[in-house]
């Protein structure tokens, strides 16, 4: 009877004891809707990254890295480059040949391809270029990094001359654009003394595949009695030899300018062309223009050498009396 009993109580108490329990973990679980209840702040979502992409219109080429995922099939994920054959090896379907298609007719044939094979049931296939050999513009020329750049999104002459590090020190203002679409016909235009200061007129849309030559501008030799001798930088011909002469600091006293003359390069050999300077500078004679590489020669006088001489010598000498005298 006394056993039974004290099982009773101990069943009772045990009871109890889960019945506490039960309430206090209730009493813990928070009320939807209860304002006294703050919910836990939520974890900010991580920022998208957006990627640039080629534009739609725009054809895959041999050597173009791409991207590929569909959607809800993460296995079929991969990524690979495009063969010189134009095929790219993909999961299930093997190679499909996506060379000159845009990247929305890749993106049908290839769900068309996991569709009519069973082996994805409505794919939603999308194709990133990471890589995009036909969506380069090549640089070349007077650029300080010459060199293939990728095209992304519009771009015109100045913003990748930009990203080429801008114009060498050597570089005319004359750009050739060759087309890839029509590598025969060619578009000259000519650069402004500063980018800065371009208008859209020669800042000019730049397609994928173009190719951009930056020209080096001619150089000119002012040699001789001057006081400068030294080469100058020709565009298009441009340079007169008053400015040659003038860039070189004009000649010196003992400077023949009735005897200077331009020294050409010619087919046939080095062409000497006399200058009447002495009459270009009294506006009896039309300034002459220079071309890229030649050489204006101003001799010296050696009259005026020993004229300039036999003068110094006589001033040094009364100079010397005048001092004597004057003790």
């Amino acid at each position: 009877m006394f056993r039974r009993t004290r099982r009773s109580i101990l069943q009772s108490l045990f009871l109890l004891i889960f019945s506490l329990s039960s309430l206090s973990a209730f009493a813990q679980t928070p009320i939807p809707g209860d304002p006294a209840v703050q919910k836990p702040l939520a974890e900010p979502a991580a920022p998208a990254t957006t990627r640039p992409q080629i534009s739609t219109t725009a054809k895959l080429a041999a050597g173009d890295l791409v991207e590929l995922s569909v959607y809800g099939v993460p296995d079929l994920n991969t990524k690979a480059r495009i063969g010189n054959g134009g095929d790219v090896y993909l999961p299930l379907i093997d190679y499909v040949h996506i060379a000159d298609l845009t990247v929305d007719e890749a993106q049908d044939l290839i769900q068309k391809r996991l569709e009519d094979g069973g082996f994805v049931r409505n794919p939603h296939v999308s194709i990133f270029v990471n890589e995009s050999t036909s969506q380069a513009v090549n640089m070349l020329g007077e650029v300080l990094h010459p060199g293939p750049y990728p095209l992304v999104g519009e771009r015109r002459l100045f913003d990748l001359i930009s990203a080429a590090g801008g114009l060498s020190d050597k570089a005319g203002r004359t750009v050739t654009i060759i087309h890839r679409q029509n590598p025969d016909q060619k578009v000259e235009l000519h650069l402004p003394e500063s980018l800065a200061e371009g208008t859209s007129t020669n800042n000019v849309d730049i397609a994928p595949g173009d190719t951009v030559i930056v020209s080096r501008a001619g150089i000119i030799y002012v040699v001789g009695d001057v006081a400068r001798p030294s080469g100058f930088m020709i565009e298009d011909n441009s340079l007169t030899v008053l400015k040659a002469l003038a860039l070189a600091g004009g000649g010196n006293r003992t400077a023949s300018l009735k005897s200077a003359k331009i020294l050409r390069q010619t087919p046939d050999g080095v062409k000497e062309i006399p200058v009447a300077l002495q009459k270009v500078l009294r506006a009896k004679a039309p300034d002459v223009a220079m071309v890229k590489g030649d050489v204006l020669f101003i001799p010296g006088s050696a009259a005026k050498a020993a004229a300039y001489r036999t003068t110094n010598a006589a001033l040094s000498l009364t100079t010397a009396l005048a001092v004597v005298a004057v003790r």
